[in-house]
């Protein structure tokens, strides 16, 4: 019948609305240091059984398909894909970019996360009041484990393996003053996205494998670079027109049932 199409179709273009959505917001964030494209995965929904496949007839032959009509579709989640972004080259001593797989480890609320620990790709940090090293956003959230630069430091030196150097007036050699950690998942995709270009662990991506860089499968560390977006600007925009004709030959379906169902109505005149 006609309503069971009007019902599929609808179900499409609830589906292609929610897709739509997720294309816009990587398009928005094609330049936001550290940001993970998303995609939305599809899968159709439960199917009506109007012939069962194999049923033997009186000659004992076999039906050799069934009959099923599909009753629409639904989007059955968003997938983040980790591909390494475009290394963009600064000079400033405190942006740092990873070199292969890992996270920075940042403090947030306890209630936003285990242990009150989020995870970050985005290595643009500067310092507080404090003289700690902060993610340069709104919030500041503190780079986990704490790194403190004296107030009379005349530059900083962080090497591939995550070890910070100041070098201070007097000294002829820079002296340690901290060790950047970074953590890797064994399902990156299974990481909650909050937002500020964090992630939170869940069930899902396992716990954090926190360690040096370079060593375990960590990615190393690059001094004055940041990590771009991975948004593919070409693709995403080929995604765009395959969403929006979607769409509109749902818009189409029904259309099409609506005239049946009218017909359907017109026919006891």
């Amino acid at each position: 019948m006609a309503v069971t199409a009007l019902h599929s179709a609808a179900t499409g273009l609830s589906a292609l609305s929610t897709n739509l959505d997720i294309i816009s917001n990587n398009l928005a964030n094609v330049n936001t240091q550290g940001y993970k494209a998303s995609r939305a995965n599809f899968q159709d929904l439960m199917y009506v059984e109007k012939a069962q496949p194999g049923v033997e007839n009186a000659n004992g032959d076999q039906r050799p398909t069934g009959l099923y009509v599909g009753l629409g579709v639904k989007v059955s989640g968003t997938q983040v894909d980790f591909e390494q972004g475009a290394p963009l080259s600064t000079g400033r001593d405190l942006d740092i970019a990873i070199q292969g797989k890992g996270f920075f480890q940042v403090r947030v609320e306890d209630d936003r996360g285990p242990g009150g620990i989020a995870y970050t790709r985005a290595g643009n940090f500067t310092l507080n009041s404090e003289g700690q090293i902060v993610l340069a956003n709104d919030q500041g959230r503190i780079l986990e484990p704490e790194i403190e630069i004296p107030d009379d430091a005349l530059g900083v030196q962080i090497t591939g393996d995550g070890r910070v150097y100041v070098l201070q007036p007097g000294e002829e050699e820079p002296n340690e003053v901290g060790q950047i950690e970074l953590a890797v998942f064994i399902n990156p995709t299974g990481l909650k996205q909050v937002g500020e270009n964090l992630f939170i662990e869940t069930a899902a991506s396992g716990p954090p494998i926190v360690g040096e860089p370079g060593i375990e499968g960590r990615g190393t560390i690059d001094q004055g670079f940041l990590e771009g977006s991975n948004v593919n600007p070409t693709i995403e925009l080929i995604n765009l027109i395959r969403t929006q004709r979607a769409f509109e030959m749902n818009s189409q379906s029904i259309r099409a049932a609506d005239e049946t169902l009218q017909a359907v109505a017109q026919l006891r005149r």
